[in-house]
């Protein structure tokens, strides 16, 4: 057993507790200066056993949120003069033993004589008539040694229209790419699969619940990155069967000034700007004043950093759901969610008596260097269920999230009962059972790798305030979520809770 420090703990655990929060998109527009540069936010990670080639791991990170359709005459690039990662911990001790880069680069065939995107319609990724184009080399590092697996691999192009693009299915299967050692790569726009009501940060829904149920992300699109991974490549000295358990979270890197320095000029190293692991973690648990600096920090260093660690323990969100709807906040310390957040589930690891995906399950682990650090993590040794439950755990889905995060997961739901309690007490919160009435994405995800929905073309923002967003709007479903909470309540599993994204 691990034996945490109080203030590691509680670091770690301000970090994870932010994870339980209340409907929100995952990391959009999450701090101050990221804000300011959407093409370094990070928005969600996902990482799941791949549904359709169970010997490999899917992991997906998406940057720039709230790309509309339409959005020309430049459409959504990534960054030429930023670093892109996705990291792997799986040791525990918070630092990245596996990661993936990616680079980009920008070919414009015409930059004298044209303004547009695309000059005719676009039938493939080297179609002259395609103007702007995007290439990205992607490495792997892996104790120490930086490896190129792909070079020059295309990105798909930003879905400027069904003129220009009459087939925008045929390009973004010409942008699956594969890689050495059985992997699978993906970079180009996507459907943002983040499904929620944010209307909740108007002092949650206004006061009022049965306001909720608008997904305010239907429509829009994102920009990712996404692999398919043989699970060999992932686990601790290669082996799955000993070491089951991996934490991911994703990177952006930038050079010049930090974010938390906007003055200083000079530097040119490598700086990371943004960090997202579990969803929600720095838009609902770290107060203003730390979340720049929490986007530049790695895991390992998150019990350190006491004045989110006093917020894990006392969070705010309870108490602002207490203020607003009477409903009592939860006795402090929450030493519930800093298993589920902070160190993963094991028997022997806290309060919650289920072996699920903390790091001391890998047999190979150095216990004494294992910390509590905010990742997302997952136990690849759970197989896909058959028919996944979007309440993962909480629905006795163990494929689900906490345990990873599936594109389908509505963490929204999961986290809000999570922070009101519901480990602790072993039932739902009846006021509060519907979550925000965004049961699923507006669109359906794919069947094959890279998962993800092709991007929208309709506009989003119409005339009469209805357009996409209206037509996405999901009926509750009440009856099912309680049915659910009562079967995994009844078998002792609910307790393995877990928060949502914010946007």
């Amino acid at each position: 057993m691990v034996v945490l420090g109080a203030g590691a703990l509680a670091t770690s655990l301000a970090v994870l507790t932010l994870a339980p929060g209340i409907s929100a998109a995952s990391s959009h527009r999450e701090a101050p200066l990221i804000a300011g540069d959407p093409r370094a936010d990070n928005t969600d990670v996902y990482a799941f056993t791949s549904p359709n080639r169970d010997d490999t791991v899917t992991l997906v990170a998406n940057w720039i949120p709230f790309e509309e359709p339409n959005g020309g005459p430049n459409f959504y690039a990534f960054a030429d003069d930023a670093r892109y990662h996705i990291k792997i911990d799986n040791t525990g001790d918070g630092r990245a033993d596996v990661t993936y880069t990616w680079r980009f680069k920008n070919k414009i065939r015409d930059a004298a004589d044209q303004f547009l995107y695309n000059t005719g319609p676009v039938t493939s990724l080297n179609d002259p008539d395609l103007n702007f184009r995007q290439v990205y080399d992607l490495t792997v590092t892996d104790r120490g040694r930086t490896r190129t697996l792909l070079h020059n691999a295309p990105v798909a192009p930003s879905r400027t229209g069904e003129a220009s693009m009459p087939d925008y299915g045929a390009l973004r299967g010409m942008a699956v790419r594969k890689a050495p050692g059985g992997a699978k790569a993906f970079a180009g726009q996507a459907e943002d699969p983040f499904f929620a009501d944010l209307r909740v940060f108007d002092l949650l829904y206004g006061g009022d619940l049965s306001k909720r149920g608008q997904d305010t992300l239907a429509g829009y699109n994102v920009n990712s990155v996404a692999l398919q991974i043989p699970k060999k490549h992932l686990a601790l000295r290669g082996s799955t069967t000993r070491n089951p358990v991996i934490g991911v979270w994703s990177t952006t890197e930038r050079r010049g000034a930090g974010v938390t320095d906007s003055r200083s000029k000079t530097h040119t190293d490598w700086r990371q700007v943004s960090r997202l692991g579990n969803p929600l973690v720095n838009e609902v648990v770290v107060p203003l004043k730390y979340k720049d600096a929490f986007n530049t920090i790695s895991p390992n260093q998150d019990r350190t950093v006491q004045p989110v660690v006093d917020k894990v323990y006392d969070p705010i969100l309870p108490k602002l759901i207490e203020k607003v709807y009477g409903i009592p906040a939860p006795a402090t310390p929450r030493n519930d969610l800093a298993e589920i957040y902070l160190t993963g589930i094991c028997k022997a690891c806290g309060p919650i008596k289920a072996d699920l995906n903390a790091h001391q399950l890998n047999k190979d682990a150095n216990r004494r260097k294992i910390v509590p650090a905010e990742e997302l993590r997952l136990n690849m040794a759970v197989p896909p269920t058959g028919e996944p439950q979007r309440l993962g755990v909480l629905a006795g889905d163990l494929a689900g999230f906490p345990n990873g995060r599936r594109l389908a997961d509505d963490v929204v739901d999961i986290s809000l009962q999570a922070v009101e309690g519901a480990a602790q007490s072993g039932e739902l919160v009846p006021a509060l059972a519907e979550g925000d009435k965004v049961d699923t994405n507006e669109v359906p995800f794919g069947n094959g790798f890279p998962y993800l929905a092709l991007p929208h073309t309709k506009h989003v923002n119409s005339g009469t305030g209805e357009g996409v967003r209206q037509s996405a709007l999901k009926p509750a479903n009440a009856a099912s979520i309680g049915g659910v909470g009562a079967l995994l309540l009844g078998t002792g599993m609910f307790r393995l809770r877990r928060r949502r994204a914010t946007r």
